[in-house]
This record gives C-alpha cells, sequence and structure tokens, in this order.
C-alpha cells in the first residue's frame, strides 16, 4: 500500500495547526514600513502681533481662563489677534486662539489640545487640521465635529466661539 493512501488524520491534524500558527506568527509580526507622521495643529509656528498680547495660563479647576486678545493697525488693514477660552475636556484642556484681518477669520491655531498620550496625538494629527479647514471656510464657530475626536471637537468649537466673541465677530 502507497503511504499517502493510508489514512492518518492525526499527521493531517498536525501538519494543519503547524501551518495556521505559521501563518498567524508571519501575519501577526508584520510591521509598517514607516510609522505614521503626527502633524501639528497649525501650519506654522504660533507668533505673537507686535502689540503686546498677554499669554493665558492654564485654567484651574473651573475649567477655563479668560479670553485675550491683542490688535495691531497698518494702514488701512485692520488686524486682530484673539484667545479663546481654556476649555477642559475628558482628555484634556482645549483652548483656540483666532486672527483676524477686516472682520474675516484668516487664521485659526490651536494653542492647547490634548497630546498626553500617542493616541492624543494620532487623534489630533487629523482632528485639529480638520477642524482649522473647518472654521476659516464657515467664517464662525459652527462647524461640523470630526468623527473619532468628539471631544476635542467641541472644546475647539467652545473656545473657538469664546475667541470670536473676543475678536468682535
Amino acid at each position: 500500500m502507497h503511504a499517502l493512501k493510508k489514512n492518518r488524520p492525526l499527521r493531517r491534524i498536525v501538519l494543519a495547526s503547524a501551518a495556521t500558527v505559521s501563518g498567524m506568527v508571519l501575519l501577526l509580526s508584520l510591521k509598517p514600513h514607516t510609522s505614521p507622521v503626527l502633524a501639528t495643529a497649525d501650519t506654522k509656528s504660533p507668533t505673537v502681533s507686535s502689540s503686546s498680547a498677554p499669554s493665558s495660563g492654564s485654567g484651574g479647576s473651573s475649567g477655563g481662563s479668560s479670553g485675550s486678545s491683542s490688535g495691531s493697525t497698518s494702514g488701512k488693514a485692520v488686524s486682530k489677534t484673539a484667545t479663546g477660552d481654556t476649555v477642559q475636556t475628558r482628555w484634556g484642556p482645549v483652548q483656540v486662539r483666532v486672527t483676524t484681518k477686516n472682520g474675516k477669520l484668516t487664521d485659526v491655531t490651536a494653542v492647547q489640545y490634548p497630546q498626553d498620550n500617542p493616541r492624543d496625538q494620532e487623534i489630533n494629527s487629523y482632528a485639529l487640521p480638520q477642524l482649522r479647514r473647518e472654521a476659516l471656510a464657515a467664517q464662525s464657530a459652527d462647524i461640523d465635529m470630526v468623527s473619532g475626536a468628539t471631544y476635542t471637537s467641541t472644546g475647539y468649537k467652545q473656545s473657538l466661539q469664546s475667541a470670536l466673541d473676543s475678536a468682535g465677530l
């Protein structure tokens, strides 16, 4: 009788199990080619207007700090910078600074946002640029929430509204 024609179910089970385990080990050991790059909340580093803008510190347990604003006049164009209240979210504080020129929103910068762990950084690397684009397009705090970043989006909207109120928009 030929060796392949013999009925050996235990041998087939062992070989199938070994192949499955080997395949799972190989699959789980795969790593991405590069780690994802974490984007910052703004595309340029925050700058302070030529007039002295008071920096607002982290809020206490009350959940916020008063917004600050500063403005500078150069010719006919009036540029104004305002910082919104610090909003305490479940994952950390969120604070937004806006720059306006002639009554139009020209820049939005997240001054504070949750970044304590890699998951916060991952979420905010895609949420903050999207919230910034929405705010600049809407020219108001009436913006859509970012899926997966609900707490950050809520804090961003509240701080943005506070900054817009401080800027007089």
